[in-house]
């Protein structure tokens, strides 16, 4: 696993709780759901309630410190207990959350953790289902990312960062308690500021520093002072914004125009379900993609482990993070309908305020958990109206939190005009996409057609589920560049400004990945896609001169 949990906020202490625990009294490997096969579990069946225990010593000197317990995510209601002392609860299976264990903590130490995860819908649960099959997959349960401790001081704790860049600012804004003591170092000893408030601005404009983009992802390590406390950071100097030229709207990176060549990244492994077997399988994805030419994944509807967005960083990859939906999905009115064209639906009626309240809180969290990486470019509220309510209500909420990345309120269909997409899912044909509103013009998903390659399958029967099937590398290659002669490039010629390809890789029973579920297999020829995407970067370019 990555050594530091939280790379964008480290502190030098750091006790990790990952390892041997038990779950119902019987061995398992943590942070691996129970269900899958790195947890070593012997149980992988529904059950009701899951008791983790783990045993641990401490001898650190906490003399004017505090001692925080770190949750990366439990799914779904976690009451957390130390030396059975009730320390707190938590709910929301995708979130990071903490605990002051300070006056609970001795030399050994008892953690109980006690989990009820039963896929309810009035929760964020993804593509989780009890009843498995095609598009939905295994529901897991109980601690599922990494678990660990950290000392911070009693006196001016830096409790938070929120960093806003653009081409020639860096706005530092720092929650501490003394607001006249913080000294910020800028790439290492190069520069260093002292402040006298919570807010830094660092003009740059006559300073030399590489932006963050594609080819350069050039990061700055940044270090954060008060009296009595550390933290180190790092910085992507880069600018996200929409432009209007020709008459068509287009995300802009460092005030160029780019065309956001996406794959649709689910976060699944055959493994580990949930979670790799290492963080480093994350970068590899990473690479997998790029190799292929793609520069940018949308992470549909799951948080992911901060490595992940860490390795973005580092690599270049440009990510669009989907908020995780609540709610149930109705196959007919939500997904088979809208499909073929049948997309009228008012979604101000029949509104359940409790799940729409918990749904806005969770996405609020989850763009404040994820705000300080350069890589997250947009991001998704409502995937095909999964448990869609309010949406217009919904942009104008999440919009204050962020004023400089675009929302793509409702990907697929069930649209409004409130949203900087105009989003459209095309399966099944190829369709030219011109620009009907002063949105920007985005193929939010495509493609998804299904190879089964024999051995690297979830199961052994080949009818598994897909947009389309083909039969080999060479079938299903010339399959995707018909899709890209007779819909993607034509979309661009008429403002297509993005498009995302399902999928990175096969999961479960649904084989349309680029890869096989456990990556073993690029299932097409990778010359064809590179030359490909090469094009389309081409096109895009040439579009914008005319």
């Amino acid at each position: 696993m990555l050594e530091y949990p939280r790379p964008q906020f480290k502190r030098t202490s750091f006790h990790c709780l990952n390892g041997q625990w038990t779950l119902n009294n019987k061995p398992i490997i943590v942070p691996y759901p129970k269900e899958s096969l790195l947890s070593m579990y012997p149980i992988k069946e529904h059950e009701d309630k899951l008791v983790y225990i783990k045993e641990f010593d401490f001898n650190d000197d906490l003399t004017d410190k505090r001692l925080i317990l770190h949750f990366g995510a439990v799914d779904n209601k976690a009451l957390v207990y130390l030396n059975d002392h009730f320390i707190g609860e938590h709910i929301g299976g995708y979130l990071a959350f903490i605990f002051d264990i300070t006056d609970y903590i001795s030399n050994h130490n008892i953690l109980r953790v006690e989990v009820s995860d039963n896929t309810d819908t009035f929760y964020p649960y993804g593509k989780q289902s009890n009843k498995p099959s095609g598009m939905w997959y295994t529901s897991i349960s109980g601690i599922w990312k990494t678990v660990w401790m950290e000392t911070v001081p009693t006196k001016e704790e830096i409790r938070s960062i929120k960093i806003d860049t653009t081409i020639d600012s860096i706005d530092f804004y720092v929650d501490t308690d003394n607001e006249y003591c913080i000294s910020i170092t800028f790439d290492e000893d190069t520069v260093a500021y002292i402040s006298k408030s919570q807010h830094l601005h660092v003009d740059l404009k006559n300073i030399k520093y590489q932006n963050w983009t594609i080819k350069q992802p050039v990061l700055y390590t940044v270090t954060i002072k008060t009296n009595y406390d550390t933290v180190q950071t790092y910085v992507g100097i880069r600018e996200i914004g929409v432009e209007t030229i020709n008459n068509h709207k287009y995300l802009c990176l460092n005030k160029e125009p780019i065309y956001l060549n996406g794959v649709l990244d689910q976060g699944y492994f055959s493994d580990g379900i949930y979670s790799p077997k290492d963080t480093k399988e994350y970068l590899n994805d990473i690479r997998r993609m790029k190799e292929l030419g793609f520069n940018m994944l949308r992470k549909h509807i799951k948080v992911e482990d901060e490595a992940f967005y860490y390795y973005c960083d580092k690599e270049g990859m440009l990510v669009m993070q989907d908020m995780v939906n609540s709610g149930d999905v109705n196959f007919l009115k939500n997904i088979f309908l809208p499909t073929i064209g049948f997309v009228t639906r008012n979604d101000n009626i029949n509104v359940d305020e409790a799940r729409l309240n918990f749904f806005i809180e969770h996405s609020k969290e989850t763009i404040k958990q994820l705000y300080n990486h350069p890589c997250i470019v947009a991001w998704t509220i409502y995937n095909e109206s999964w448990g869609q309510q309010r949406s217009s209500q919904v942009f104008k909420e999440l919009k204050q939190l962020d004023k400089y990345r675009p929302f793509d309120t409702c990907s697929g269909w069930y649209k409004t005009l409130d949203s900087d997409f105009d989003s459209y899912h095309i399966y099944f044909r190829n369709k030219v996409l011109t620009s009907k509103t002063n949105q920007i013009l985005f193929l939010s998903e495509y493609g998804g057609i299904k190879r089964h390659v024999e051995g690297h399958t979830f199961t052994k029967r080949k009818a598994n589920y897909g947009y389309g099937s083909s039969n080999d590398e060479k079938e299903l290659t010339n399959k995707l560049i018909d899709m890209y002669a007779n819909m993607i490039i034509p979309s661009i010629k008429k403002g297509l400004a993005g498009s995302v390809l399902t999928q990175l890789s096969d999961v479960e029973e649904e084989e349309n990945g680029l890869y096989t579920y456990d990556r073993m297999v690029c299932k097409i020829n990778k010359k064809s896609i590179q030359e490909l995407n090469a094009y389309i970067y081409r096109l895009f370019r040439e579009t914008l001169l005319k």
